[in-house]
């Protein structure tokens, strides 16, 4: 499927988050302002990408957007605020990033809140139809593997730089055997059988 700009408008934000569904670190959004004229051929949702397609287009996004912002918000955020919450914080503090203002945001998913009074539309699948969002899908998931990768070399028993905190069986079986880290969501069900978590 070929990709296409969403508007007519010249400063267009796309909007994207990474990482609503695992179990550590932090969920991630990134926000892409693109040139209207601008084409890449393998760009799509990140989802849809190997990793080494994302490596490929992570700096020719960053080098050829107009503008683009990438933005962590962590664990005790998301337990304070809820996921949802989290995400939708985690594209606003992207869009803060910008060096210019949108003149109208595409959102990735069907939630977002009012920012700045700008005009916004979700879009289901958005960022397997647009390319600022599938951009800013790939950004928001290149830069949070980045981090999980680094997290991973203090806690190498739960292996994030494979399952970058998402909820797999070795994942799940680490933290049977060795509890959990500062990095892990205490508002998630992090274990399939867990009730009550014992947390200290």
């Amino acid at each position: 499927m070929l990709l296409i700009n969403h508007s007519n408008y010249s400063l267009e934000c796309g909007t994207d988050e990474a990482g609503r569904g695992c179990l550590a670190g932090p969920v991630t959004a990134a926000a892409v302002i693109l040139p209207k004229k601008f084409e890449n051929s393998i760009l799509n949702d990140s989802k849809q990408l190997s990793e080494s397609k994302r490596d490929i287009l992570k700096p020719i996004i960053e080098t050829q957007a107009l503008t683009f912002g990438v933005a962590h918000v962590f664990q005790e955020e998301i337990d304070s605020i809820n996921i949802l919450n989290a995400s939708i914080l985690a594209m606003h503090k992207s869009i803060d990033l910008l060096a210019k203002i949108p003149e109208f945001i595409i959102v990735d998913g069907n939630k977002f809140k009012p920012y700045n009074d700008i005009p916004f539309e979700t879009i289901i699948k958005g960022d397997g139809k647009y390319l600022s969002i599938a951009a800013a899908s790939v950004l928001a998931k290149t830069h949070r593997d980045l981090y999980m990768n680094t997290i991973h070399e203090e806690y190498p028993m739960y292996n994030w730089r494979q399952n970058k905190g998402y909820p797999t069986k070795e994942h799940r079986a680490a933290i049977k055997k060795y509890g959990i880290t500062k990095y892990h969501r205490k508002s998630f069900r992090l274990l399939p059988e867990q009730l009550k978590l014992d947390i200290q």
